[in-house]
């Protein structure tokens, strides 16, 4: 055993130092598992071979075995028969029917068989105690996978490079970078070359954690190697950048990768096209795409809804429309992203007609909306005041088997409370619960925020006290929801209460929360508990915005404190910002009326 443990270091590492309590974002298994069919490949000449030393003994086709085990049960029948063959099987056998399993993902099936074989006396080959490392590892059960690795030298095997790649891939799976890393160190010094495959395991693991930097480092390394990376490679890292937001950094890469005479295809340009286009850098994207189509290489779908997406967002809806029309003109059928990217666009604008033409233009070329789709009609009709027609698509939504989820609630929740309509909006968050769809902190906001607008403050603190009873988050924005209602209703006391009972609590007073506070208190008379509070916003790291000055200047002013008024503009100016039009009124009537020095005026008109 000591000889099996020393060899097993020379490979890896020291197994005490795994911590198998590590746990991240499990990233999901694939559909198929590249590293056994490497290993089906590598030990075909072999299986053939261990065939022909069997002839005259009865045995299972492999093919037919690979191809009739389509569900567990089967492979489960075939396995049992094969274990009362007599004479048994040969491993190589038991392998294609445990390999079978492992990528239909019944993990811990071919776990449970594999004991059933040592019971039988069946010796396992390299490729056996691969298919078993490679199911621990999907099971995030590392210690179990490492154990295995023992037993290659146990029964005089060298661990190979499919081995050694399905632990790194182990390690990635439970996003323990750093024995992933150490696993592909040892095994480049124990002699084993990485291949094509050990890299993109690598890359993707990298890169799904966020560690960018590590995988441009790989892929150094690999340029420097003779696994030289393919254009796979470069897109994982690619994609890697662009959601860092690093589009500069992906770009400069993309040239480099031009120059090694890798050439681009059309998972290239969408990805960089997106990484361009989720930072506004709409012209960037439309460069991009033009130099994709002068290279004759051919958008898809995904391509043009990304493009649709941008310009939606960008309010170009007009060029959008047009990206749409020119799909349908090549003959490509827009999918449903591209629909209601085109509606969101229309919708942000305001255009609710046109968002809806464009869903029964969808609807009319065969492709099913959505949920989002709905969604996004219905908060287009909510804005637009249009609650009924709202509630109309909210129904038909459900009766073509779509289940409404928090967002959509929430929603309606919001456009109810927006016409006064409170307390359809509360008979609705019941509802909600009735079908099993769990409210969360924005739906609780939205509705007591909309108790607080329609002057509804008892049911809104019913609802406040109710969610503290049931441990709900209570955040900043429902404390300044409250602060706002009873300031409004001029009940200063319990505004300030709640302020100080939301500082009390850990919660940081936004800028609107001070805002609405300065203007509660400058409403109620108390100017010099505003200006305190102000100075206090400014010392707590809030800095005041353009709103609030208006507000205190604007209090000021009807509180008679015309120099302090001015006082404040001054500042309100040197930082950047400008008086709103009320704020220019009040100041143009108190010069108008001989209160303030006309000089002021051009100073007023200039910034307002």
């Amino acid at each position: 055993m000591q000889r099996v443990s020393s060899q097993a270091n020379r490979f890896f590492f020291n197994r005490n130092r795994y911590d198998g309590g590590l746990r991240g974002n499990i990233l999901s298994p694939p559909p198929t598992f590249p590293l056994l069919q490497n290993s089906i490949t590598q030990t075909n000449s072999n299986s053939q071979a261990q065939a022909s030393s069997n002839n005259g003994r009865r045995m299972v086709n492999p093919i037919k075995i690979v191809d009739d085990a389509n569900s567990v049960e089967d492979a489960l029948s075939m396995f049992h028969g094969m274990l009362r063959t007599r004479p048994l099987p040969s491993v190589v056998r038991f392998n294609q029917l445990l390999g079978n399993l492992s990528r239909m993902k019944h993990y811990s099936t071919v776990v449970s068989l594999h004991r059933q074989m040592d019971l039988a006396g069946i010796v396992p080959d390299a490729y056996s105690l691969n298919i078993l490392i490679n199911c621990f590892c999907y099971m995030k059960h590392m210690p179990f996978s490492l154990s295995v690795l023992a037993k290659f030298f146990k029964f005089g095997y060298e661990p190979d490079t499919v081995t050694l790649t399905t632990l790194v891939k182990g390690f990635l799976l439970e996003s323990n970078i750093d024995e992933a890393k150490d696993c592909y160190g040892k095994m480049i010094e124990g002699g084993c070359k990485p291949d094509l495959i050990t890299y993109s395991t690598l890359l993707n693991g990298f890169c799904k954690m966020g560690n960018t930097a590590a995988a441009i480092q790989l892929l150094r390394n690999m340029e420097k190697s003779t696994c030289k990376p393919n254009i796979v490679a470069y897109n994982t890292v690619f994609d890697s950048l662009c959601k860092d937001g690093l589009i500069v950094d992906a770009l400069e890469l993309f040239s480099a990768m031009i120059r090694k005479g890798i050439l681009p295809d059309v998972v290239t340009y969408n990805t960089l096209i997106h990484g361009a286009s989720i930072l506004g850098q709409w012209k960037e994207a439309i460069r991009l795409f033009n130099e994709m189509v002068a290279q004759k290489i051919t958008p898809d779908v995904h391509t043009f809804s990304v493009l649709v997406d941008m310009l939606g967002k960008e309010g170009m809806v007009v060029e959008a429309q047009g990206v749409i029309d020119i799909m349908i003109w090549r003959g490509i059928k827009p999918n449903v992203v591209a629909y209601n990217s085109l509606m969101d666009g229309y919708c942000m604008q305001g255009k609710i007609e046109d968002a809806r033409k464009v869903f029964d233009m969808m609807v009319d070329n065969g492709c099913e909306s959505d949920l989002r789709g709905y969604s996004i009609l219905i908060n287009g009709y909510c804005k637009n005041k249009r609650i009924d027609e709202a509630l109309r698509l909210f129904e038909e939504m459900s009766s073509k088997g779509l289940t409404p989820d928090v967002v959509t609630y929430n929603i309606l929740v919001n456009g109810f409370c927006t016409v006064g309509r409170t307390q359809a909006a509360q008979e609705l968050l019941l509802e909600m619960q009735t079908h099993g769809e769990v409210p969360n902190c924005q739906t609780y906001a939205t509705l007591l925020n909309g108790l607080c607008k329609n002057g509804q403050l008892e049911e809104a603190m019913t609802l406040f006290q109710n969610m503290e009873e049931n441990k709900l988050e209570l955040n900043i924005v429902i404390y300044t929801s409250l602060i706002d209602g009873f300031c409004k209703a001029g009940n200063l006391a319990a505004a300030k209460e709640l302020f100080l009972e939301s500082s009390s609590k850990g919660l940081q007073p936004n800028v609107r929360t001070y805002t609405i506070m300065i203007n509660g208190l400058l409403n109620g008379g108390l100017v010099g508990e505003a200006i305190n509070l102000f100075t206090k916003m400014e010392e707590s790291g809030c800095p005041p915005n353009d709103c609030t000055y208006n507000t205190m200047i604007r209090g000021l002013v009807l509180n008679r404190k015309i120099l302090r008024a001015v006082k404040y503009t001054n500042e309100m100016v040197a930082r950047g910002f400008s008086a709103d039009a009320s704020t220019a009124e009040l100041f143009v009537n108190l010069i108008l009326n001989g209160e303030l020095d006309s000089s002021l005026q051009s100073l007023i008109r200039k910034d307002s």
